[in-house]
């Protein structure tokens, strides 16, 4: 039943996508984080308090998440199997975030073409936690494309990992994880200590579908013309000089395929960062650049598909 209903909720994301409403699974994971953080910085003060704090929600969250949504399903199966069939789907559907990370990227796209920078500029504030006023048109490239790439995994091929493993629990238990770490997994100095078991939790999730992912662009580089053999040898050496564990197979992926170069200076808050370079600058950083991403990131995430597919379909068989 899994299976069948992995693909029907990654069909239903390319056609409707992932619109946010009170009622959506993400949003009530939000609010439910948000009322726990707020207890739990009202309650501990210490540095020591604050890490054991986060490293309960980090357990209770996830754990409360696959528990309800286990049991929701089982509800609707049990009423009509039918009725806990599209359950499954709906939950599974609403973990990825395909759609919402090639429409923003579109978008972006279309306001560069337009010379439209000072918009191009305030949409990309929709995906990024940087400061965007005052970047160029190729610093809004790089950011795009670098957003879309990590995203990859966090938004398209963990939830379906997941998903193809446990089912719609596992699936929401993951994106329980990633919006934990989205919420309270900064380095400030408000959540350094609270977000520590959140951020570390979110990293170890995302392992085994980082470098799936990374390994894939590379087959899409090769099947859609794109520069294969730079893309595998930048993932090689540059990957791990991303500040995340994860996020710099994706990045590099996507670098060595376009032969472009990500990472340099971002600021937040005013406050500038440098983020080590990926990739080597062999052209240009040019709005087509974010329509090739889209091109990787969707493509690799039909061949997880269809690999998920046949993988799954293959242990069933046997065992």
């Amino acid at each position: 039943m899994h299976l069948v209903s992995v693909v029907f909720a990654y069909i239903l994301d390319l056609i409707i996508g992932d619109p946010r409403r009170i009622t959506h699974p993400v949003v009530i994971i939000g609010n439910l984080i948000s009322f726990c953080e707020n207890i739990l910085l009202r309650i501990f003060s210490t540095s020591l308090q604050q890490k054991l704090g986060g490293i309960l929600l980090t357990l209770f969250i996830p754990t409360v998440v696959f528990i309800s949504v286990k049991q929701l399903v089982f509800l609707f199966a049990r009423i009509n199997p039918l009725a806990g069939f599209f359950a499954d789907i709906w939950f599974i559907y609403t973990a990825i975030a395909g759609k919402e990370l090639y429409r923003e990227g579109k978008i972006i796209y279309d306001l560069l073409v337009k010379k439209d920078l000072i918009k191009a500029r305030n949409r990309l504030k929709f995906i990024v936690g940087r400061d965007t006023d005052n970047l160029s048109s190729e610093e809004v490239v790089r950011a795009t494309v670098e957003t879309i790439a990590e995203n990859a995994v966090d938004g398209i091929l963990s939830p379906l990992f997941f998903a193809f493993i446990g089912g719609a629990p596992l699936a929401m238990a993951y994106r329980a994880i990633n919006t934990l770490d989205s919420m309270v997994g900064y380095k400030n100095k408000k959540y350094k200590h609270l977000g520590w078991g959140s951020a570390k939790l979110d990293d170890f999730v995302n392992l085994i579908p980082a470098r799936i992912c990374a390994i894939l662009m590379v087959v899409t580089s090769y099947l859609s013309g794109f520069d294969w053999r730079n893309a595998y040898n930048i993932i090689r050496r540059d990957a791990l000089k991303h500040s995340s564990p994860n996020s710099g197979y994706p990045e590099s992926a996507v670098a060595g395929a376009l032969d472009i170069r990500l990472g340099g200076i971002n600021y937040y808050e005013g406050i500038p960062n440098f983020r080590k370079y990926i990739g080597e600058p062999l052209r240009e950083l040019e709005p087509v650049c974010i329509i090739n991403t889209i091109k990787i990131v969707f493509y690799t995430s039909l061949i997880f598909l269809l690999g998920g597919v046949i993988i799954r379909g293959w242990l069933i068989w046997v065992f």
